[in-house]
């Protein structure tokens, strides 16, 4: 079997898991939390650890079920996270700031390295646009608070333009800001992996620009100070499983692809591309990042898309959680 490997990785984090049974949280939580719900996009970590079923065998000992949950964008998920659908999940950059200026009760537990090539500004090919500048005067399909609404918006700076120099077409999701594309409605969309290695898979597009040097879009995971003080050890289960997985994933990017593919819908070989690029590894949320958050908090904030000012520091969880 192809993920014969993770599973013989997963056997020592399993065997202490069974050990920690009689953990004192363990009976709060039979009382007000037999299942913990998991909110999760397509193709990320939490979506591995999903396919893997390796945290459902760690919480089985407590008696704890997992229920997974699948969301279009950051801010779906985000939303049944501050009406209390689900206990936790994950966004990316912006989403979470749209979030907190909305006041919703969410917060920071940890966040991804890196990725900034996974999101980017795709064109036809046929409309002959070369740079960032050329978008000036277009109409540009994306969605309200989007990782990539953020790569439009400082990718427009850095060409000497100004949002205000594009007409944004807003959609809800990345299947219609691609269908908006191909019909020539918009003359650009902006998209995250993996649907953006899906586009640039596709003869005829081609992506214009990524996050290189504009975005670290990194993916967060929250949930709300309610849960987490409640509940702190099972959070530290679901970091650990995590760890494993996404080590496994760093390492074995087609064996992720194949593993998704079947679950997602979408083929291996660009889940690949967009695997290959990416480190799924977890690290806990220090002053830089902090600092790189405040920097897309104000950024939106100055195009009027943030009606305040916002303190990005004030929704980060105290408590580390990682292993």
């Amino acid at each position: 079997m192809p993920f014969s490997a993770l599973r013989r990785l997963l056997v020592g984090g399993i065997m202490a898991t069974l050990v920690s049974s009689l953990l004192p949280w363990s009976s709060a939580l039979a009382e007000d939390a037999k299942t913990v719900r998991i909110g999760y996009q397509k193709f990320n970590s939490i979506n591995i650890l999903k396919g893997t079923g390796a945290l459902e065998k760690a919480l089985a000992p407590l008696g704890v079920k997992v229920s997974w949950h699948e969301f279009a964008a950051g801010p779906q998920l985000l939303e049944a996270l501050s009406t209390g659908a689900i206990d936790l999940g994950h966004a990316a950059d912006a989403p979470s700031v749209f979030a907190q200026a909305a006041n919703k009760p969410v917060i920071y537990l940890a966040a991804e390295q890196p990725y900034p090539r996974g999101i980017g500004l795709v064109v036809r090919e046929q409309d002959y646009l070369t740079s960032v500048q050329d978008l000036k005067g277009k109409r540009v399909a994306t969605g309200r608070g989007w990782n990539a609404q953020y790569l439009l918006a400082v990718a427009l700076q850095q060409a000497g333009l100004s949002y205000k120099d594009i007409t944004p077409a807003y959609v809800n999701n990345a299947a219609d800001a691609v269908a908006a594309l191909q019909s020539g409605s918009v003359q650009a969309a902006t998209l995250w992996d993996p649907f953006l290695a899906a586009a640039q898979s596709q003869p005829g597009l081609k992506n214009l620009r990524d996050g290189s040097g504009l975005s670290n879009n990194r993916t967060f995971y929250l949930s709300t100070t309610s849960f987490a003080d409640k509940h702190r050890d099972l959070l530290k289960t679901f970091f650990s499983e995590l760890s494993k997985v996404s080590q496994w994933a760093n390492a074995k990017p087609d064996e992720v692809a194949a593993l998704l593919a079947p679950q997602l819908g979408i083929n291996a070989d660009v889940l690949q591309v967009a695997s290959e690029r990416r480190n799924y590894n977890a690290v806990a949320i220090t002053p830089q990042i902090i600092a790189e958050q405040q920097r897309l908090a104000d950024t939106f904030e100055g195009l009027g898309l943030i009606a305040h000012k916002l303190q990005v520091a004030d929704a980060v969880y105290p408590v580390s959680l990682l292993p």
